[in-house]
């Protein structure tokens, strides 16, 4: 930690890429109880020349030198998925708090040896489930905890987009990335759904298309999800669309909650708030909100459970049940265990 001051959190991003240069250097760099004190790529060269660009004092060209510097508190870990755990396993190792990007891994037994050797090494563990810190998502939250939308019968969250011309093309080699749209955006809508119902999926069902190989993987999915309370979810995501498309939707007895790209960051979005009446007509509200950079949120609530020894926000353990999700998505569903 930085001795003069406010007491901030020192962090290398590891696997430095587009995202990590567009999203998380600037997230890092915005929040108040953070700093990016160094920076890995596997061209040494390149690593150096980002971070000059950067301010950035330290460059590496491994996962395991930028662990082992002791100038660095904690990792931002950006990589493909097949590098989630080999990177938190060294980085935990280390002594480094570890935020990890989402999918925690490419399967639940990965997922499992990151909890269990963060939990022994005394280190915090956080999946970059970005979309938590939302204002918007947490007021669908604060709708349903209330008991304002009645009971929940039915959820749903979409999400497609063009990814025809991605520059991320490991997105699609199974080896390195687990899953297609199911890992990539399909998590994003089942740790939503989760989050606002405070709820765990007991069973899913999908459909997959392509179906995955053992080299590829799929790139348009539908799931049918049942929590544990009785509400059934329904989740879409796709690469295949002519057009980005992002939408979730909870459906109450009492009410309903809907609203359009609430992934987003950094930009204002609007809710749609349907209450019934003791009549057949109905009250509604739309309330607007001015989204903040969620990434500097995300890093800044990071921080803060570091330097007050408090939980994650976003614990592994809850990221290993989606993981388990996953994996029985990827065979065309299952039960779910709760342990």
């Amino acid at each position: 930690m930085t001795s003069s001051g406010t007491k901030k959190v020192r962090y290398g991003i590891i696997g430095f890429g587009l995202f990590a240069e567009r999203a998380i250097a600037g997230a890092i760099q915005e929040s108040p109880n953070s700093e990016l004190v160094a920076i890995q790529k596997r061209s040494l060269a390149l690593a150096r020349e980002k971070a000059a660009s950067l301010s950035v004092p330290y460059a590496f060209s491994t996962p395991e030198e930028l662990a082992a510097c002791p100038e660095v508190d904690a990792v931002f870990i950006v990589s493909a998925n097949s590098a989630h755990c080999p990177e938190t396993l060294a980085a935990a190792r280390a002594g480094k708090h570890v935020l990890v990007e989402k999918p925690i891994a490419m399967n639940a037994a990965e997922a499992s040896r990151m909890v269990d050797e963060c939990r022994d090494r005394n280190v915090k563990l956080m999946v970059g489930q970005v979309v938590r810190f939302s204002p918007l998502v947490r007021h669908i939250r604060e709708l349903v905890t209330s008991g304002s939308l009645g009971r929940i019968i039915s959820a749903r969250a979409d999400y497609s987009f063009n990814a025809r011309f991605s520059k991320r093309q490991w997105l699609y080699n199974r080896s390195l990335a687990g899953g297609g749209s199911v890992f990539d955006i399909g998590i994003h809508c089942l740790d939503t759904l989760s989050f606002v119902l405070g709820d765990r999926v007991t069973n899913v069902r999908s459909m997959l298309s392509p179906m995955p190989t053992e080299t590829s993987t799929e790139r348009s999915a539908v799931l049918q999800l049942a929590y544990s309370r009785g509400t059934m979810a329904n989740i879409t995501c796709s690469f295949e669309a002519p057009t980005r498309y992002i939408n979730i939707e909870v459906i109450g007895t009492d009410g309903l909650a809907a609203a359009k790209d609430f992934t987003l960051s950094a930009t204002p979005l609007s809710l749609s708030v349907v209450h019934r009446t003791e009549t057949l007509e109905t009250k509604q509200q739309t309330i607007d909100f001015n989204i903040p950079n969620l990434y500097a949120d995300e890093v800044t609530a990071f921080s803060d459970c570091i330097l007050n020894d408090t939980a994650s926000p976003v614990p592994g353990e809850e990221a290993l049940h989606h993981q388990l999700v996953l994996d029985a998505a990827m065979k065309g569903g299952g039960l779910i265990s709760q342990s």
